[in-house]
């Protein structure tokens, strides 16, 4: 299941490095790819997404639940 987050405060490829990692730590995350540009991570598989969300705060974005 793909899932789409908005986060804010990336600005570079570091940061999109930064979120990928974090994102990909979290149980259940198969897959993962950040855009700085567009100012969404697109996370493939079954994590809950309050793991998600907390994740990427926890790495120094804000983060909220994309329509997907």
């Amino acid at each position: 299941m793909s899932k789409t987050l908005s986060i804010d405060g990336m600005g570079c490829d570091g940061c999109e490095d930064i979120v990928e990692s974090a994102l990909g730590d979290v149980s259940g995350v198969s897959d993962v790819e950040a855009d700085h540009e567009a100012g969404e991570a697109t996370i493939e598989g079954d994590a809950a997404d309050e793991d998600l969300l907390r994740s990427v705060e926890l790495a120094g974005y804000e983060a909220d639940l994309g329509d997907d």
